[in-house]
């Protein structure tokens, strides 16, 4: 599922209860999402023009995910999507197949259309989650956990879904290290699970590091 050192950091936690983190994980995802959000600010101000000049919609997009303990929140982004997003996909499923078939798998398409060019450089990049630090700051998030997912997932986690309610969902997390895009959905559950059975802080470490090799070469990313 993913490699064996990541593999043998989260079996060496002893995390009985599932206890994610605790305050010691609180205290550092506050401490590095601020610290990040102050260094990116020329960043974050340039992709904000950008959107601005190359698209008259919305620049931020917020979509309701469900975070600890089952509490809906807004998670923001910056909006990479044609500003009907909703009906160019029914549109889609309805029409084809194959691609009906490819959602249901993955949660994800290639070759998107509802992804604007802008939209594109930005999920490439992940500079489209930056605005997610808010998040993070305000508690809703965490730098690493369970992806964030929608009301309407929930019923696909099973008896799972107890155990990613245990823990902030993250801005990555092992799907993120494991080929991103590419992984299908069943098995980013699994990821999901075995990280809250397993939550180490080296794990969280591990995983950041690796993310930043991930974002840095776009590994499954699309």
């Amino acid at each position: 599922m993913f490699d064996a050192e990541l593999s043998m950091l989260l079996r060496q936690s002893n995390n009985s209860q599932y206890t994610v983190g605790g305050k010691t994980k609180r205290v550092f995802d506050v401490l590095v999402a601020i610290a990040t959000l102050i260094a990116a600010l020329p960043l974050f101000f340039c992709v904000f023009i950008a959107l601005k000049l190359t698209d008259p919609g919305p620049v931020f997009y917020h979509h309701v995910r469900v975070g600890r303990g089952g509490r809906r929140f807004p998670c923001i982004k910056f909006r990479s999507m044609v500003v009907n997003s909703d009906e160019v996909l029914k549109s889609v499923l309805e029409n084809d197949p194959e691609r009906r078939d490819e959602w249901m798998r993955t949660q994800k398409l290639i070759n998107d259309p509802r992804i604007t060019p802008m939209g594109q450089f930005l999920r490439q990049s992940s500079l489209d989650e930056l605005p997610q630090l808010l998040n993070v700051i305000r508690g809703d998030m965490s730098l690493v956990g369970p992806r964030p997912i929608v009301p309407a997932e929930m019923p696909r986690y099973g008896d799972k879904l107890d155990l990613y309610l245990q823990a902030r969902p993250g801005i990555t997390g092992i799907w993120q290290i494991s080929g991103r895009n590419d992984c299908e959905y069943k098995k980013r559950i699994e990821m999901d699970a075995n990280y809250v059975r397993h939550w180490s802080f080296a794990a969280d470490i591990s995983i950041l590091i690796r993310t930043f090799v991930a974002v840095l070469t776009r590994k499954g990313s699309y």
